[in-house]
């Protein structure tokens, strides 16, 4: 059994099950005790746990993550230790992951795939505009819901991922993914993401994957080095301008492809308005031109490698025909054709080595002539717009200014640049220089919604769904200090708020909810109310001024006589405050009983159904459970247990399979 199934962590998260394995962390199905909701909590797997530098970055990085609020984005709730025990806190997903869907559904039409990369997208933009890379964006890492929205799942691990290099047989699920510069090692920015998502469009156009290999390297040199087929190739069906999206975004030339994920979108916009839009750019601008490069150094395990995938082939004999037809020449001419051979192999070998000679002596020559590169100093363009900033005497001609991504800030006006990379005073040499910015969107505002005579929970509900909409952080503050008596407004329910309905809101906010304690009265003894009639139960609550509504009075099926109360809501003796509520469970007299029902399961190729077997009005499933459908007979027994007559409702995979009417008698 698994050591954290039924532990408790942080006496808060109960484990229930577990429910996904990955190469860094397991994902558990748990309970928050505090919330009364189900979570998913990823933990960290103990190797990766023993090492405090990743531990520390594992934490940094997680905190962060947990900052991003976005609909296509999986919710990070919290983010922990307990003891030996490094967890995060996540939102349970209903749904399957992009690559089970495309395994179910085979090779999706472009009006699927578009519908899911627009939002896998949006999500990274999210990400980039808060400044971080997701790093490992594959089906995998996408949820699909039963909605058909997706959210991007995996951040934070993902960072921490890129700090592992070495390409082996275990990445081979994520090599197909990669960019080039992370193939390569190199540095990697959002650009990274948009290369990964774009071959995830590709495998949804095509079903099938740019590259294939029989190891991670071999797939990762075919990143760098290779072209893959144009999806139109592949599927006639796919729009040309959806290709070229798709194509521009896995371009191997980092300059040539989408400079951030709000590029991207921009273009799956035009084209989804105007699936014949012109995009102003053709697959041959994509292609990197074929220059000579300077000859780079290979490591050892990269020489190991290619030789254990290429070995040297030994050269062929020719065939015995061949073979025998060259041995029919006159012995006589023998010596002179090979004389003739070695004295033309000496004069190539004379005149390569004349040729290197004159070459080496040009470039030592030209090298004395040779001036080096301008050297300048990167100014500082924080605080400019784009266009001020061009203007600028150090900047123009010299320098280009790149815009990388937009995102909000409460420091700098909208279109106002905010950061730049490189920074500034740093030295920059050559021509074709380049700055790249982030740019400003202004403050991050909000409304404050209308809350009154709303229930507590639900307007935390609300509080938290407006955050997560608007992409603000606020915080909610509903103290002891803030509850009040009111006439009017139902004990537990929102009297006002601070800031008041329509007022701005900014990122960090809190807000004050005032809450009602109901009417201000004397306090009431509660009688004993088990075994008294209803009828008589509520003449004595309009004399105690406690208050029981029809929804407060809940039938249950028992022996007792009809209208009898068989339970209370609040204890007998107890002291509470006129006006409060209390609940009755009052007898049906109609007695509860037990019939076996019986049904038979689908016979049509699946192993395995989810048999859920709902009884009267309840919401809940009284009966529930993966059964095989090998059963002896193809037939499974159910018990339910009710009263009269009641409404059976039978589903397999949550597709309605029988409904009828039980008398239970």
């Amino acid at each position: 059994m698994d050591q954290y199934i039924g532990k408790m962590l942080d006496n808060r998260y109960e484990i229930l099950e577990r429910i996904g394995i990955g190469g860094m962390a397991n994902v558990y199905k748990a309970k928050c005790h505090r919330l009364n909701r189900l979570v998913a909590i990823k933990i960290l797997k103990n190797d990766f746990v023993q090492n405090e530098e990743f531990r520390r970055r594992f934490n940094a990085e997680s905190q962060a993550v947990a900052q991003l609020s976005h609909p296509n984005i999986v919710s990070v709730y919290d983010v922990s230790r307990g003891g030996d025990i490094e967890y995060i806190v996540m939102e349970l997903i209903d749904g399957i992951t992009l690559k089970q869907y495309m395994e179910k559904r085979g090779q999706l039409n472009w009006r699927e795939a578009l519908h899911f990369i627009t939002q896998i997208m949006r999500g990274l933009s999210h990400a980039h505009s808060r400044g971080i890379i997701h790093r490992d964006i594959k089906p995998q890492n996408v949820m699909v819901l039963r909605d058909g929205s997706v959210r991007v799942t995996d951040f934070g691990i993902a960072c921490l991922e890129n700090s592992a290099q070495t390409l082996t047989q275990e990445a081979l699920g994520s090599v197909h993914y990669i960019s080039p510069e992370q193939a390569r090692g190199d540095r990697t920015d959002a650009r990274s993401d948009v290369y990964s998502a774009g071959v995830v469009l590709y495998e949804m156009l095509t079903s099938r994957l740019p590259f294939e290999g029989d190891s991670a390297v071999s797939v990762a040199i075919q990143h760098l080095s290779s072209i893959p087929l144009a999806p139109r190739e592949i599927n006639k069906d796919i729009p040309e301008a959806l290709e070229l999206i798709c194509m521009k975004a896995m371009t191997s030339d980092i300059n040539k492809r989408y400079a951030s994920a709000e590029a991207m979108i921009a273009d799956l916009e035009s084209f989804r308005k105007n699936p014949d839009v012109d995009l102003e750019f053709e697959l041959a601008d994509l292609h990197q031109p074929e220059v000579d490069e300077p000859t780079r150094p290979l490591s050892p395990g990269a020489v190991q490698a290619a030789l254990e995938k290429n070995p040297p082939r030994r050269t062929a004999q020719p065939p015995v025909r061949e073979r025998e037809r060259h041995a029919d020449y006159d012995e006589d001419d023998a010596p002179a054709s090979s004389g003739l051979k070695k004295g033309l192999l000496i004069t190539a070998v004379a005149l390569a080595a004349i040729l290197l000679v004159v070459m080496l002596f040009k470039t030592i020559l030209g090298s004395f002539g040779t001036e080096p590169p301008t050297e300048y100093i990167v100014p500082s363009v924080v605080g400019k717009t784009i266009e001020e900033a061009q203007e600028m005497p150090e900047v123009k001609d010299i320098f280009t200014i790149t815009k990388k991504s937009s995102e909000f800030s409460s420091e700098y006006p909208e279109g106002v640049i905010i950061r730049q990379t490189p920074e500034k005073d740093s030295i920059r040499k050559g021509d074709g220089l380049n700055i790249e910015v982030v740019v400003s969107m202004g403050e991050n505002t909000g409304e404050m919604i209308h809350l009154e005579n709303v229930e507590l929970q639900e307007a935390k509900v609300r509080i938290q769904a407006l955050a997560r909409d608007s992409g603000l952080k606020l915080n909610i503050n509903d103290s002891v200090e803030f509850q009040e008596f009111s006439e009017t407004i139902t004990s537990g329910y929102v009297i006002r708020t601070e800031p008041a309905v329509g007022a701005t809101l900014k990122d960090g906010d809190t807000i004050k909810l005032y809450v009602s304690k109901g009417p201000e009265f004397a306090p009431v003894m509660v009688p004993k109310f088990v075994g008294m009639d209803i009828k008589l139960a509520l003449e004595q609550l309009k004399v105690l001024k406690l208050t029981c509504t029809e929804a407060d009075i809940i039938p249950a099926d028992s022996e007792e006589p009809a209208g009898i109360i068989l339970e209370q809501s609040i204890e007998p003796s107890t002291e509470v405050k006129s006006g409060d509520t209390i609940r009755f469970w009052v007898s049906t007299g109609v007695p509860k009983i037990t019939i076996t029902e019986s049904y038979e399961l689908p016979q049509d190729g699946r192993e395995f159904v989810k048999l859920e077997v709902f009884v009267g009005s309840s919401t809940t499933p009284q009966y529930s459970k993966q059964v095989s459908c090998d059963l002896d007979g193809g037939v499974v027994n159910v018990p339910l247990t009710a009263a009269g007559m009641q409404r059976v409702q039978v589903y397999f995979d949550d597709v309605l399979f029988a409904e009828y009417e039980l008398q239970f008698s």
